[in-house]
C-alpha cells in the first residue's frame, strides 16, 4: 500500500498543469499532517512539477522531457530574475520559446515579438500591452510597474507579466546563463535515459524456487534476475554462480545475494560505470526513492551509452569542454606522442595562474588520449595523484607529456609531466580501468 507521502505526490501529479496547491491545502485535502504535505511538496518540486515562487506560492507546472530542457517556464524566469508577477499568474507554468530585447523602436520591436516569447522592456506601457495582444509574456526591467489595464489583459489572456529590479543586460545574462546550464545538464546521459523498463524486466519473487530461475535462464538466455517482494522493492540478485549447488525445490531466497548495490535513475551514467568496474558488476538494479524496483541497467547498456556520449555533439560546454579544446597534439621524430595547451582566463585561479581543478582535467586527458593511442576501450578513471605542482601563469604554452608505465587487459597506470618554457611545472600519476567493447 502507497504510504502518505507517496498518495501526496500522486495527487500532486494528477493536478491540472497551472493549478495553485498550498501546504493547508493538501493537509486539510488529504488528512495528513502540515509537515507531511510541506515535505511531499518540496520533494515534488524537487522531480520538477511544481514551482514555489516568492509571494505568488507553489503551482503545477509541466514536467520537462529532457529534449525540452533547454526552455524555461515563465515561473523559472520568476525566480532567476528575483522577479515580481504583476499579473497573469495563472500562465507561469507556460514554456517560453525565445526571448526579445526590446532596445528598439515599437513597431520593429513587434516584428520580433510573437506567442511564446518573453519581451524584456523597461517603462514603456504600449510595449507591454502590444506583446500582450501578441501572445508574449513581459518582464520589465528596473524595478518598473504597469497600469492597471495591462495587467487586467495580462489576467485575461493568462500571460505573465512580471517586474524586476534588474537591468536588461542583467537580466538576458541571467536567462542566457540559466539556458546554458540547461544545455550541459541536457548533454549529462543519466541512467533513467538508458535502462530496460521494469514493465520489460524479467524478476523472481521472494517466494519463487531456484526452478524459476531455470525456466527464466532458458527463456531468456539471460542469468542474472533483481528479487522483488509484492511492493517491487528489491531484496536481492540472483546469478548462475549462485544457485550451483541448490536443488531446484530449494527457495529462491537461500541462494540469492542479499542487498545488492542499486542505483537511482538520476545517477549519471559514468558513476553507475564506474560501480559496476570497481565491483565487478553485470547488471544494476535501478531504483526509487522507497528501494522500488524501475528496471535495470547492464553493462552493455552502459558501454553503448559512454560511446554515444563521445560521438555526441557539445551544445553546452562544460570548463572540461573549454580544456579539452586547447589541446594540440604533437609527435616528435621518437614517435613519442606529447600535447600542447594554451592557459587561458578561463582555466586561472584568482591569482592568475593555472587552477588546480583545471591541472587535474588536463592530466586525466593526456593520460586518456595515450591510452586510447594503445587500446581500444572505454575509460574509468579509478585515481588521480597530483605530486607535484608550480604555478603556471594565464596565456601560457603548456606542454603535457604522458608516459604509459603499465597496461594490462583491464587495468593501466600512467605517468604525466607538465612542462612550461622546459621547466618541469608538474607531475601526476593516474590509474584507470579499461572496459573492453564487446
Amino acid at each position: 500500500m502507497a504510504t502518505k507521502h507517496e498518495q501526496i505526490l500522486q495527487y500532486i501529479d494528477s493536478l491540472p498543469i497551472g493549478e495553485k496547491i498550498s501546504v493547508r491545502q493538501i493537509a486539510k485535502e488529504l488528512s495528513v499532517s502540515e509537515g507531511t504535505a510541506y515535505r511531499a511538496i518540496k520533494d515534488a518540486e524537487n522531480k520538477g512539477y511544481v514551482s514555489t515562487i516568492e509571494r505568488v506560492g507553489t503551482i503545477r507546472i509541466e514536467r520537462k522531457k529532457k529534449e525540452n530542457i533547454e526552455k524555461l517556464t515563465y515561473a523559472e524566469v520568476v525566480n532567476i530574475v528575483d522577479g515580481q508577477v504583476l499579473g497573469g499568474r495563472e500562465g507561469l507554468h507556460k514554456t517560453l520559446n525565445k526571448f526579445v530585447i526590446g532596445a528598439m523602436k515599437l513597431e520593429a520591436m513587434m516584428r520580433y515579438t510573437g506567442a511564446g516569447n518573453l519581451l524584456i522592456v523597461g517603462n514603456r506601457t504600449n510595449a507591454h500591452e502590444l506583446a500582450l495582444e501578441a501572445g508574449a509574456a513581459v518582464l520589465i526591467t528596473g524595478g518598473f510597474d504597469t497600469e492597471d489595464r495591462v495587467k487586467r489583459l495580462a489576467d485575461d489572456l493568462k500571460l505573465p507579466i512580471i517586474s524586476t529590479t534588474y537591468d536588461t543586460f542583467t537580466v538576458a545574462t541571467m536567462i542566457n546563463r540559466a539556458i546554458y546550464d540547461q544545455l550541459i545538464k541536457k548533454e549529462i546521459v543519466l541512467v533513467e535515459d538508458i535502462l530496460t523498463p521494469v514493465t520489460e524486466t524479467v524478476v523472481l519473487r521472494l517466494a519463487d524456487t531456484i526452478e524459476r530461475w531455470h525456466e527464466c535462464n532458458e527463456r531468456t538466455k539471460h542469468s542474472r534476475f533483481p528479487i522483488v517482494d509484492q511492493q517491487l522493492k528489491v531484496h536481492g540478485m540472483v546469478t548462475s554462480k549462485d544457485v550451483m549447488g541448490f536443488e531446484r525445490t530449494t527457495s529462491i531466497e537461500k541462494a540469492m545475494t542479499r542487498n545488492p548495490m542499486t542505483v537511482h535513475g538520476k545517477t549519471s551514467v559514468a558513476s553507475a560505470a564506474h560501480m559496476m568496474v570497481w565491483e565487478g558488476i553485470e547488471v544494476l538494479p535501478v531504483v526509487d526513492e522507497y528501494h522500488r524496483l524501475e528496471g535495470i541497467i547492464s553493462r552493455q547498456d552502459v558501454l553503448k551509452a559512454l560511446q554515444m556520449i563521445q560521438r555526441q555533439p557539445q551544445v553546452g560546454e562544460t570548463i572540461d569542454d573549454i580544456v579539452t579544446n586547447q589541446f594540440i597534439d604533437v609527435e616528435e621524430t621518437k614517435g613519442e606522442q606529447f600535447y600542447r595547451c594554451e592557459v587561458t582566463p578561463q582555466m586561472t585561479n584568482f591569482m592568475g595562474t593555472i587552477s588546480y581543478g583545471v591541472f587535474t582535467t588536463i592530466v586525466t586527458e593526456a593520460a586518456n588520449r595515450v591510452l586510447r593511442a594503445y587500446k581500444k576501450g572505454d575509460l574509468v578513471i579509478e585515481n588521480v595523484t597530483i605530486y607535484f605542482i608550480k604555478p603556471v601563469q594565464i596565456e601560457s604554452m603548456i606542454e603535457i607529456r604522458p608516459k604509459v608505465l603499465e597496461l594490462g587487459r583491464k587495468f593501466a597506470k600512467v605517468d604525466v609531466e607538465v612542462y612550461n618554457e622546459g621547466i618541469v611545472v608538474g607531475k601526476a600519476l593516474m590509474m584507470a580501468q579499461i572496459l573492453d567493447r564487446t
